[in-house]
């Protein structure tokens, strides 16, 4: 039977819509199949990322804990440390500059008192320190042998020097020992004031007098301070007299811009620190940890540091030289 073109229209109409819809349901069921794929990949990276956070603050609060408790462990059991010392460490600065590297290097706190050397060893006779850092051999010597120290241990040295008015009218500047210096300070008749206090330079004073063959107790040129270093040296400044000092203590003064140094750096001027950890076997109290701590951080790389490198910005020198191990 022979088509009528009018059914071979509606034939062509009828294919081409069934195709037009075959397209139509693969497209849509390949964008669902893609969405729903694309949504299960976005759920499992939300997922993952959820768990690496989580993860990471897991690990972020144990690191946390684990610092927090290494730090407790670290933290001494009796962190309060008595120190006694003698003035010059003080009055030049040294000791409350080094103190917060101490106190933060090791967790304990430092309580310093000074005074001269004889009252600040007296602190450890009477069990009113953990540790010493004085300078005067004789003394700690004894100190040592008595049993209330553990052992001294040296560590730094500066000089002691002779200091007087600009003028110099004793002529000490043309002295080549400091025993010749003190008999031209007397023979002058020349205002010498002392620190009279049993202090490590007190000491030193008394020996160079000894070896000059002179005592000076009783005349009337010689002054008796009895106070630390900074005090004498304001009153030796006032009056325009002569005394001898720690070099550190000096340069760290104001009267240095009215006396100067005539006599130093000279053997027999050489002044050493050392450091006693008080002996518990005396006084059981004695926070002998902290005592060693001390010891073994200001012997150690780090203070040795700080300490040959205090006072060469402010004063073109070092104050203290450290002793070669």
């Amino acid at each position: 039977m022979r088509k009528t073109p009018v059914k071979i229209l509606l034939v062509t109409v009828l294919a081409a819509m069934f195709a037009l819809f075959l397209v139509a349901c693969s497209s849509g069921s390949g964008s669902s199949a893609a969405s729903s794929e694309a949504a299960s990949s976005e759920a499992a990276s939300s997922e993952a990322a959820s768990s690496e956070a989580a993860s990471s603050e897991a690990a972020s609060s144990e690191a946390a804990s684990s610092e927090a408790a290494s730090s407790e462990a670290a933290a001494p059991q009796n962190a309060v440390l008595r120190i006694s010392t003698t003035t010059s460490v003080n009055d030049s600065g040294l000791l409350p500059y080094l103190q917060p590297f101490f106190e933060e290097d090791t967790g304990y706190q430092m309580e310093v008192t000074s005074a001269g050397t004889g009252a600040a060893i007296e602190k450890g006779r009477t069990g009113d320190a953990d540790a010493l850092l004085v300078h005067a051999k004789a003394s700690e010597e004894e100190f040592v042998n008595e049993g209330f120290g553990v052992e001294r241990v040296p560590f730094m040295y500066n000089y002691f020097v002779i200091v007087g008015p600009e003028g110099d009218p004793a002529g000490v500047a043309n002295c080549a020992t400091a025993a010749d210096a003190f008999k031209a300070i007397a023979d002058a008749g020349q205002t010498f004031v002392s620190r009279g206090d049993d202090s490590g330079t007190n000491k030193k004073e008394l020996q160079i007098w000894e070896a000059a063959g002179i005592d000076p107790n009783g005349q009337e040129w010689y002054v008796n301070a009895g106070q630390g270093m900074g005090a004498t040296l304001t009153q030796t400044a006032e009056r325009q007299g002569y005394t001898l000092s720690d070099k550190g203590t000096f340069l760290s003064n104001d009267a240095k811009e009215s006396l100067k140094i005539l006599l130093g750096e000279s053997d027999d001027m050489k002044n050493t620190y050392t450091m006693i950890a008080i002996s518990p076997d005396k006084w059981p109290d004695t926070n002998i940890d902290g005592a060693n701590a001390f010891i073994a951080w200001m012997t150690g790389d780090k203070a040795s540091e700080l300490i040959a490198k205090y006072g060469e910005e402010e004063y073109g020198e070092p104050l203290f030289y450290l002793i070669e191990k």
